[in-house]
């Protein structure tokens, strides 16, 4: 897996935030690694042409307008959006199901953020529904359904590949939150590391970088040096800052990119998490920024569920998926348990998010071994002697 690094100094961003903060003015936080952009017309496309079949078959059907409500599902008791009680036995929180489109206007995206869940997410999970049509009567499938990332529950982690955030609050230690969000692009990649929480910025101006200045002149358009707090900053209206220089966790004033990689390297959240997330999240918590592509975790009942996503290619490189999946695989069940290990390999080939379990009550029966036509014949035989005797 990735090398970690501990990141513990302050850089400019941080600086001159705390500054402004200190001095209770407008924060400008310059994150010179941040950008906000919406899906590309190339990702869109591709949603719209993409044919297969969305798999439903597992996923529990409810009205889209009966759903406020249950929004976390039965046995969530009320809990708050992204809020999962953490599992006495096993790693998988959360559950898969299924809403029924019954607005016209609705998009697949904007059902994506009432159910806490990003772009991404929602277009692997239903590849056969048009992301910006879906149609009233369709059935789309909520993948609310999460395994833990194989790392210490304690503080923030985020799945980088994943593009999910988890939290753990130390003042509620049965609890775990988790909500999608954006990382840095390929050219602008968020790096793997362990960093903590610093200062906390309500209504952060921002001050775009120079390169992205030079970019915006290019194309003649200029860009200003400073973008004050509203609905035109692309910080949003709560910025945390990190103990790494220039990266910070934040809204966004584009929500339909949340869950996708389309930053330069900050986190990005939907509004109303990173709002949520600010009011309870103390300063000096620590951050724990991992890259896991394959994960691998028991249910309560004892099934071993595995789940694939997209390997980010920066950190590709000495990687090898087949060989880490099957490593986690074994590290959880021993040499007791007999697993198929072409499911594993199908699921790191076609890394789509989905639930597949391999052993335990919830796993697929084996299918028979096919039956030679040599002991077909000896088994009729020995039939035949049987109704002799």
């Amino acid at each position: 897996m990735n090398i970690r690094n501990t990141f513990t100094l302050w850089g400019p961003t941080s600086l001159a935030v705390l500054l402004a903060a200190s001095l209770v003015s407008p924060a400008f936080a310059q994150p010179a690694n941040e950008q906000a952009d919406s899906p590309t017309q190339a990702q869109e496309q591709q949603t719209q042409e993409s044919s297969e079949e969305s798999p439903k078959a597992q996923a529990q059907e409810i009205s889209i307008d009966a759903v406020d409500s249950a929004a976390q599902v039965a046995d969530q008791d009320e809990l708050p959006r992204g809020h999962f009680r953490l599992p006495e036995e096993g790693d998988v929180i959360g559950e898969r199901y299924t809403v029924v489109v019954e607005d016209p206007k609705q998009t697949l995206i904007d059902i994506a953020r009432r159910h806490n869940i990003g772009y991404e997410e929602i277009r692997m999970a239903n590849p056969g529904v048009s992301l910006w049509v879906p149609g009233v009567g369709t059935e789309v499938v909520i993948p609310a359904q999460y395994i833990l990332p194989p790392a210490p529950r304690e503080g923030v982690v985020i799945n980088l590949s994943e593009l999910r955030l988890y939290y753990y609050p130390a003042d509620k230690p049965g609890i775990v939150e988790t909500y999608p969000v954006s990382v840095g692009r390929e050219e602008f990649a968020t790096p793997v590391g362990i960093t903590r929480t610093t200062v906390k910025v309500k209504d952060p101006a921002w001050a775009p970088p120079a390169s992205m200045r030079r970019e915006a002149a290019e194309r003649g358009e200029p860009a200003p040096s400073v973008v004050p707090p509203g609905p035109n900053n692309p910080l949003g209206e709560h910025a945390i800052l990190l103990a790494m220089p220039s990266y910070l966790i934040h809204g966004t004033n584009r929500p339909d990119g949340v869950g996708m990689r389309v930053s330069r390297g900050c986190i990005r959240m939907y509004p109303e998490d990173i709002k949520s997330l600010y009011e309870r999240l103390p300063s000096g918590t620590q951050v724990n920024l991992m890259d896991a592509p394959f994960k691998a975790g028991f249910a309560a009942d004892g099934t071993l569920f595995v789940q694939s996503f997209p390997q980010l290619e920066e950190n590709a490189e000495g990687f090898e998926p087949l060989l880490n999946a099957l490593e986690r695989v074994t590290e959880l069940t021993g040499s007791d348990v007999e697993i198929d290990a072409d499911q594993i390999q199908r699921a790191v080939e076609a890394p789509d998010g989905q639930f597949i379990a391999l052993y335990g009550p919830q796993a697929p029966e084996p299918e028979p071994e096919p039956v030679e036509l040599i002991d077909e014949l000896k088994l009729s035989a020995a039939t035949d002697d049987d109704k002799d005797a």
